[in-house]
């Protein structure tokens, strides 16, 4: 049976095996070996006179939930997770797109008035603020959580080198490039990248098969998860009926 080898942090992984058949999971060895982490910089958050913040991660909001009181105020949000932990924080959180050009391109078609601040890790791409700014939106940002990349555990390594399959989803580039550069070279892995940009820094292991998700969004990769898996138990039911 393929092996399910999570690298998301450990309440994301969880999350995301919790959206696969239970019918799947059941009978399948899920290994959790996180390749990155978040550490909030426990910095004050000033708000400085902005109307309305950005948000591109459910981390930043659970960053800014510790440091600031319930404002109510406007959140423009990237993804559904991070728009409705915005909105249970108490933010009239709207949803504005999966990636960060379509934010952008949402933020630039309402041009809100006043200032915007968005709130970030260490690690962001799309660079959000830079762009609005230049198309003439008033935007700054602040940086209120690190992303310090992990090693793979001892387990997924030994996992990683046995003769099985292993089936790894992959959802930002960071931690593909963080993979590529750990994973063994003779590993049986079935690779499952969220975007093309996460597919890139995969494309020079010796995978099995690289599967790239057609929305970048969790609710497909667990689709395309369950669908590589089921296929791989096909082929082994297949090989041990003859």
């Amino acid at each position: 049976m393929a092996v399910l080898l999570m690298t998301r942090p450990q309440d994301a992984a969880r999350r995301f095996v919790a959206m696969l058949p239970t019918a799947l999971t059941a009978g399948h060895q899920v290994i959790y070996s996180p390749l990155i982490s978040m550490m909030p910089l426990g910095q004050g958050i000033d708000l400085g006179g902005s109307e309305a913040v950005i948000f591109t991660s459910a981390n930043g909001v659970s960053v800014a939930a510790e440091t600031l009181a319930t404002t109510g105020m406007p959140a423009y949000c990237l993804g559904q997770r991070t728009t409705s932990k915005a909105r249970d924080a108490g933010w009239k959180a709207e949803f504005c797109g999966k990636t960060a050009d379509e934010l952008v391109t949402e933020l630039l078609q309402r041009r809100p008035a006043g200032r915007l601040l968005h709130l970030r890790g260490e690690h962001s791409r799309g660079n959000v603020a830079e762009r609005l700014n230049t198309a003439g939106l008033i935007c700054r940002e602040q940086v209120i959580y690190s992303q310090p990349l992990l090693t793979l555990t001892a387990e997924a390594l030994a996992v990683l080198s046995a003769s099985g399959d292993i089936v790894v989803p992959l959802f930002s580039p960071r931690t593909a490039r963080q993979f590529a550069d750990l994973c063994p070279n003779d590993a049986n892995i079935h690779l499952i990248a969220m975007s093309e940009a996460v597919a890139e820094p995969l494309k020079l292991l010796n995978y099995k098969d690289l599967n790239v998700c057609k929305e970048p969004d969790v609710q497909a990769m667990a689709k395309l998860a369950s669908a590589i898996v089921l296929r791989l138990n096909r082929v082994e039911s297949g090989r041990s009926a003859q």
